[in-house]
């Protein structure tokens, strides 16, 4: 039998374009001969749906859809398994159920229900869900097949050191005999995370001797991005197949294959920076088309976020479709405009230029009386970002474009960011790394010839806003601030660890610490950040504004 893993994007709610992908790609599959085709977890409603699960009319739309799939697929000959959201039993105290269907020749075989439903970082389907009954292996053309819902995989206590669940709905399956395991998936990508999958993947292959596939979901969804990366391994857990990661893709196998020699080294494979890079292209591309817009403005200050931002917008849009827009203040240096005039070329994009000293003027004028005998401070340099921000948003809103902002992670960390000013936007494009990283992200990108010039890659970072001002006037450098921040935030270690395997002075550590923790307000206005690390701020990291923290 060959079984084909179809790895399509979907957007929340699209029914219609949903199914018409679902459909053009069954197609396809049998076309090239595959008996049964695999798509991903809630791949017909989209993922996540959130709170659209509490809302009935969208479940009794799932159903339909369900009944649509069935009859729109009815004359091929692959059948067709899908993940779905459909309303739960009555008195289960949840409104849905996470249900895989297998649809054959317009009937329904089987709907199977997910069973380990998790409840952190960014997931939160206890909230929703009714977890399954016992599941059931169920039988095409005479192949027993044991088909799980993502989550349903991961608890394998051979693999892991630390379970989630007490319960691995694996070793049921696995009592009824079936030939081929079958996973349905909508697994955000992170750092790491590709391997971390395959190899979990390999060892339930090897401990079931039965061939594992999987079927991952591709896209942006808000802050999540899905990379895809489906793939197939026999009963020895060797990698026969593997999808494209970060775009659409649909491969046909035999899931009882030896690896072909187009595998060798596949499994080797790690993530990198390019993944990184690959990623933040696909979240762009599909947050801002998803929601309905074409043309993005990226604000350039000559500094190396903004390039970065400019070079993913680039990728991810289309030249035509990204604006550059420099903003000189008083305490711009030359290079701030000359620097961004050049990315805008070696991009390709449209470059603006609105100087602001003017309206600076106009600002401290007005406020001369209400600011009598005090000294400036971060106050007037707010000013300016506040300044910036508020023409980018008349931009945004006279063109329709969204604005991206270009903070990273390391200055949403410790606040070094202003509300209603460089953080206005719609989108928070590189949120999600670390000074340093955008750094070797921008390496890799010139890895080939000029992209970012290289007057950007050498200049100290600064906000320009006062004279001669460097980032170092208020934060430690970035080889020391980001393994602080990557510990304290992403692995929530103590203070006193981070000093002592680090070797940092306790007391600089927890001034970072204090600063992670008074800048929550800051992050909780913040717009969605696209996340490709463990623990992203966000919705996968929640903690209240107004607490006191010893540290």
């Amino acid at each position: 039998m060959k079984i084909a893993l179809a790895q399509i994007n979907p957007t929340v709610g699209d029914f219609r374009g949903n199914l018409e992908r679902i459909v053009a790609t069954s197609r396809r599959a049998a076309a090239q001969g595959a008996r049964l085709t695999v798509f991903s977890e809630l791949v017909i409603c989209g993922y996540p749906p959130a709170d659209f699960l509490e809302k009935p009319s969208f479940l009794a739309r799932c159903r339909t859809a369900v009944d649509e799939l069935a009859a729109a697929t009815g004359d091929l000959s692959t059948a067709v398994v899908a993940g779905v959201a459909l309303a739960a039993e009555a008195g289960s105290g949840k409104p849905a159920v996470n249900a895989a269907v297998l649809l054959d020749g317009g009937h329904l075989l089987l709907e199977q229900h997910k069973r380990l439903l998790p409840f952190y970082d960014v997931f939160d389907e206890q909230r929703y869900f009714a977890p399954s009954r016992p599941q059931q292996v169920v039988e095409l053309d005479g192949m027993r097949l044991a088909i799980t819902i993502c989550e349903d995989a991961w608890n394998d206590k051979n693999f892991w050191p630390r379970r989630l669940y007490t319960v691995d709905p694996m070793e049921e399956l696995m009592r009824q005999q079936p030939a081929v395991h079958i996973n349905l998936s909508s697994s955000p990508f992170w750092h790491g995370k590709r391997a971390i999958r395959r190899e979990m993947l390999a060892a339930i292959a090897r401990r079931d001797g039965v061939p594992v596939l999987m079927c991952n979901q591709v896209g942006g969804n808000d802050s999540l991005i899905f990379d895809g990366s489906s793939l197939a391994l026999n009963g020895r857990g060797e990698l026969t197949a593997q999808a494209a990661s970060f775009e659409e893709d649909l491969v046909v196998l035999d899931p009882f294959a030896a690896p072909g020699p187009e595998m060798q080294g596949r499994a080797a494979e790690q993530d990198d920076t390019a993944a990184a890079f690959n990623a933040l292209v696909l979240g762009t591309r599909d947050y801002v088309r998803k929601c309905g817009f074409r043309q993005v403005l990226v604000g350039l200050s000559g500094g190396i976020d903004s390039a970065l931002v400019a070079a993913i917008a680039k990728e991810a849009l289309g030249a035509e479709n990204v604006v550059g827009v420099g903003m000189p203040s008083p305490y711009s240096s030359a290079g701030s405009i000359d620097d961004s005039r050049r990315l805008a070329a070696n991009l390709g994009i449209r470059f603006e230029v609105i100087g602001i000293s003017g309206l600076f003027e106009e600002y401290t004028r007005a406020l001369q009386p209400h600011f009598a005998g005090m000294k400036p401070d971060t106050t007037e340099e707010n000013i300016q970002s506040r300044i910036r921000g508020n023409l980018l948003m008349a931009l945004s809103n006279k063109f329709s474009a969204l604005v991206l902002t270009t903070g990273n992670k390391s200055e949403m960390a410790v606040g070094y960011c202003t509300l209603y000013g460089d953080m206005v936007g719609a989108l928070a494009v590189i949120g999600d790394l670390v000074k340093t990283r955008v750094y070797a992200v921008c390496r890799w990108l010139n890895r080939d010839g000029e992209v970012i010039p290289a007057a950007i890659l050498k200049k100290p970072p600064s906000a320009e806003l006062r004279p001669d001002q460097k980032d170092t006037d208020s934060l430690p450098p970035y080889e020391v601030l980001d393994p602080i921040l990557e510990a304290y935030v992403e692995r929530y270690e103590s203070p006193e660890r981070i000093a002592r395997e680090h070797g940092f002075a306790l007391e600089l550590v927890q001034q970072v610490v204090r600063l992670v923790e008074r800048s929550e307000y800051k992050r909780q206005q913040a717009a969605p950040v696209l996340k490709v690390t463990s623990k992203s701020f966000g919705m996968g990291r929640r903690f209240p504004i107004a607490v006191k923290v010893q540290v």
